[in-house]
């Protein structure tokens, strides 16, 4: 049961940020969900960090991989909000934002988890 209540935790912490994230960055106007494309990749960085340190120095109990990779950065990234607005670009026939904000989207983040884990070594 604890285990069960860190994650919901760090949940709430991460979603609440992406929130507010995609609230300051999400364009109305021009549709590009800039929001959740930084918290993918910040919490792809993060977790690169956190579990990278956690690996290197035995650091980190299974109590706070709990809180802060499966709660906070599972609150904070979003695949579900991904895949919807790749669905508007493509329900509106904008290929261009969707090929480039799907690739970038896969890229960089593949790319923050293994810089988070460079920057630990």
């Amino acid at each position: 049961m604890k285990q069960l209540l860190l994650v919901f935790i760090g949940g709430g912490f991460g979603s609440a940020l992406r929130f507010v994230v995609g609230k300051w960055l999400n364009n109305q106007e021009n549709g590009i969900p800039l929001g959740t494309f930084l918290a993918n990749i910040l919490g792809s960085l993060f977790i690169g960090i956190l579990l990278g340190f956690a690996a290197k120095n035995d650091a980190l109990t299974e109590n706070h991989t709990l809180l802060l990779a499966t709660g906070f950065c599972g609150g904070f990234t979003t695949f579900s909000t991904f895949a919807y607005e790749n669905h508007v670009f493509l329900k509106s026939g904008d290929f261009t934002s969707f090929a480039i904000y799907t690739i970038a989207s896969f890229v960089v983040g593949f790319l923050a988890v293994f810089a988070g884990m460079y920057l630990i070594k």
